[in-house]
């Protein structure tokens, strides 16, 4: 696996990443946790060619791709911990080469984290997740955060809002996709819970699935052997990282991070080169960027970049080559590595 970084720019406290077209050509988006700070859209050669997508803004944990739509998504604006009362919420992003980048707020939901975008029957739907459900400060934790579902408006100057299915999530920080799409796996201090989009009853499902405090999770079949695994942070922003494994109808540690950890913040389940792999990122100590595979029997780490910090970052596979774009919080960052075989 050879790997090669390009960094595409400054970017104080970058927080936020996602890859999608823009009139048919691929852009790498980053944003900044700060308030203040602009989100950025690379493309061309390299990435050197950068747009601003908004001057003034911050808070932005998560970035989405609507889909079906041309040159949309939506965005989780001005979250901050820090910050009472809470102003976040989701923002409706669109461009046009006659208007460039248009924003605009279509819900306000305090202290959300984490949101995505799944189908249902031909309808879109909002998942979200709120770390808390209020804070006096950025260390009151007593107040529990919550899962929300909302029907997104085939028109989105419509009304738009958004139900509680779940509660009792204490620090609700973690988020993955399920690789099946059908629901995805949110972390907290009481453990991992499944949410599956609804069947023919119409009914979201949640599911307990394991327990303890956990502040993050990816979920992918590394290993190959038809059962996925789970890799976790633990607890939240914690100072491990593990990977669980299914066995007789339990799952049992497997793999533990081998190096020192501070702050490890973001995990994928994904592929590079074909080939089933963990991504993570680490904010402190080492600041590590980091891959796991399973090789020859054996669980493999290796260590992609130092000193960055991934706040979050994706993986997008093509051909001959995938991009991991990460922003790297930590360096101050947005950065992208394009691997080949």
């Amino acid at each position: 696996m050879n790997i090669k970084k390009l960094r595409l720019g400054e970017l104080y406290r970058c927080y936020s990443t996602m890859a999608m077209p823009l009139d048919g050509q691929l852009h790498l988006f980053y944003a900044s946790e700060e308030k203040g700070y602009p989100c950025y859209a690379f493309s061309g050669k390299d990435f050197s060619e950068r747009k601003t997508v908004w001057e003034k803004g911050g808070g932005t944990m998560s970035m989405i791709p609507i889909p079906h739509t041309t040159n949309q998504f939506l965005a989780v604006n001005d979250f901050y911990l820090k910050e009472t009362p809470s102003q976040s919420g989701l923002s409706w992003v669109t461009y046009s080469k006659e208007h460039g980048f248009v924003r605009k707020d279509i819900v306000k939901l305090p202290f959300l984290h984490r949101f995505d975008i799944y189908e249902v029957q031909n309808d879109l739907y909002v998942i979200g997740a709120t770390i808390a459900h209020d804070k006096t400060d950025k260390e009151d934790w007593s107040q529990a955060g919550k899962i929300y579902v909302g029907k997104l408006p085939k028109d989105l100057n419509q009304s738009f809002s958004m139900e509680v299915i779940a509660d009792g999530m204490f620090r609700n920080h973690g988020y993955s996709r399920s690789p099946q799409n059908d629901g995805g796996y949110f972390t907290s201090d009481q453990g991992v819970v499944k949410v599956t989009v609804p069947g023919s009853d119409g009914k979201w499902k949640v599911e307990k699935i394991l327990e303890g405090p956990i502040g993050e999770i990816a979920v992918c079949d590394v290993d190959g052997d038809g059962i996925e695994e789970l890799m976790t942070i633990e607890p939240f922003h914690g100072n491990a990282i593990k990977l669980y494994k299914r066995i007789n109808g339990k799952y049992e540690v497997v793999y533990v991070y081998p190096h020192k950890i501070d702050f490890a913040h973001t995990l994928v389940g994904t592929t590079l080169r074909g080939k089933p792999a963990f991504v993570g990122g680490i904010r402190r100590e080492e600041a590590d960027l980091f891959a796991v595979t399973w090789e020859n029997g054996k669980w493999i780490t290796t260590l992609i970049d130092k000193g960055v910090g991934p706040a979050n970052l994706n993986v997008a596979n093509f051909a001959d080559y995938d991009l991991i774009h990460s922003s790297n919080h930590t360096a101050n960052e947005a950065a992208v590595y394009v691997i080949t075989d």
